[in-house]
């Protein structure tokens, strides 16, 4: 049975697509793509049908991850087919609260950097780099990539679960 992730951050061109290519690679690495599914949204639809942004995909190039993305807009009825929902920042992680139809489906949404061992304190936020510079998409690549690891290992468990 396959286990799906979605990645979600604002519009759909910067964090989010940053997270789903990192994550999978991740998944491959692990050999692991059969069996997990990843995807990405954004909360608003200003990017709809357009790429990821040529920033984000210079950045992953560069450090050897691909991207084939077309942004698009996180809807309500997913959470049927989701297993996880992962919010880039706290805003995300509200909206995607309130999108939630049920209580078990509020339950799948979690923060991206909750999932990076080294974090301490409350901020879990992985900041927007859209109005920066280059080197606002290379500390969100370090970001999403120390919690790939934790998150990897997380859905790693749950698949286990559902074997056993």
């Amino acid at each position: 049975m396959t286990y799906r992730v979605c990645f979600v951050c604002t519009g759909n061109i910067c964090r989010s697509p940053m997270a789903e290519s990192v994550f999978r690679a991740r998944v491959e690495e692990a050999g692991l793509d059969g069996l997990v599914e990843i995807d990405s949204a954004g909360t608003g639809g200003w990017h709809e049908g357009e790429a990821a942004d040529p920033r984000t995909v210079s950045v992953l190039d560069e450090h050897g991850y691909g991207t084939d993305h077309t942004a698009r807009r996180f809807q309500p009825s997913w959470f049927g087919r989701l297993d996880l929902v992962i919010a880039l920042d706290a805003g995300h992680l509200k909206a995607l609260h309130r999108l939630a139809p049920t209580e078990e489906d509020a339950r799948k949404v979690r923060l991206l950097r909750a999932y990076d061992p080294a974090i301490g304190g409350d901020d879990l936020d992985v900041p927007d780099p859209y109005y920066g510079g280059r080197d606002g998409f290379e500390e969100c690549l370090e970001m999403v990539e120390a919690a790939s690891t934790g998150l990897l290992a997380a859905v790693r468990e749950q698949l286990e679960g559902r074997a056993a």
